[in-house]
């Protein structure tokens, strides 16, 4: 027997319309549920709204917990912020897939890559990076480090001289390694700058992450990726009728799916706006879960970056008074992280 399609509560938004709210308290032929009055209606706010570039999370709290389905003018979309439905789009065969990297149809892309080589790659370059912040007194990791280790990893593996790797590797050199995945460069960058940032603000984090196992900074990885993910918002269209969170999707639709919202839903992770590798809820939608040289990379650079950063400068802390700052609507990471190498 087919499940039931989600009961909606009240109408399903059409575009430009204004999102009606239910009054629990109103009588009505549908009783509660169905009853409105006048001057219950309210518009759903857009992850485009002025400020949400600095602060999205109070709009995608809203998301969720009151519009889990609507259309947004702005994005020209229906909207989709629980982890459930989020999930869900960037799987379903009713939906669109656009590319991420480690879906099944990249895996299928990916047959001959030499993984220890690529680690070879990613650990001498953050080698490299590193030892050469070491002694200015203070360095920003996101124009000096984040920016050059994915490029860098990248010249480095497919023969490009250092000197000409950011003019070549954004090109044609980074589809040499890993065709469409070579455009994740940009990402990665977004994806370490973050990382780092969620690492070095909490002096605990530092401690535990100093010397730790691969395993655990992957813990660490993956719990960035969740929290603070480079891509905020995918786009997909769906070929059919989708019962999703609060109604129906129709057919033929564009559907904007809120990663950074998913990754912070309560129903999903307890204290979702914590940083905690530990945590035993773990997961991420930045990344599918099959083999690809992008995502490989993305994990190999974070481990290599923090064992390069903390070997080179072992007093590595943020400059004082400085805090990371995120930033981004489309795509999300801090814009700088200054610290003192030497402590």
């Amino acid at each position: 027997m087919a499940p039931a399609a989600p009961r909606r509560v009240g109408p399903v938004p059409v575009p430009g319309s204004v999102r009606t709210v239910a009054d629990p308290t109103a009588t009505g032929p549908e009783g509660p549920a169905g009853a409105f009055r006048p001057g219950s209606r309210t518009v759903a706010p857009s992850p485009l709204d002025p400020g949400a570039s600095r602060d999205p999370h109070g709009i995608h709290r809203t998301l969720r917990e009151e519009f889990p389905l609507t259309y947004d003018p702005l994005l020209r979309a229906w909207v989709l912020s629980r982890y459930a439905d989020v999930a869900t789009a960037l799987t379903d065969s009713r939906f669109t897939h656009g590319h991420r990297p480690g879906d099944p149809p990249c895996e299928r892309a990916h047959v001959d890559v030499d993984v220890e080589a690529l680690r070879s790659f990613a650990e001498r370059t953050a080698y490299v990076l590193a030892r050469r912040l070491a002694e200015r007194p203070q360095v920003d990791l996101v124009a000096d480090f984040c920016h050059w280790l994915p490029a860098g990893t990248v010249a480095a593996a497919v023969g490009v001289p250092y000197r000409d790797m950011m003019r070549l590797v954004r090109g044609r050199a980074a589809g040499a390694l890993g065709g469409e995945c070579g455009g994740q460069i940009a990402v990665r960058e977004k994806a370490l700058a973050s990382f780092l940032g969620n690492v070095l603000a909490d002096p605990d984090q530092v401690a535990a992450l100093r010397d730790a196992p691969a395993g655990l900074v992957g813990r660490a990885w993956t719990e960035s990726l969740r929290r603070d993910p480079p891509v905020q918002i995918a786009v997909r269209r769906t070929s059919a009728e989708v019962p999703v969170s609060g109604g129906v999707i129709p057919a033929g639709a564009s559907v904007a799916l809120l990663v950074g919202s998913a990754g912070r839903d309560p129903e999903r992770f307890r204290e979702p706006d914590r940083f905690d590798p530990l945590r035993d809820d773990p997961g991420q939608l930045t990344y599918g879960s099959g083999f690809c040289p992008a995502v490989v990379l993305a994990g190999l650079e974070a481990e290599y970056a923090l064992r390069a950063l903390f070997a080179a400068m072992p007093r590595l802390r943020l400059a004082d008074g400085f805090r990371p700052t995120w930033a981004g609507l489309i795509t999300r990471a801090p814009r700088s992280l200054i610290v003192r190498p030497a402590g």
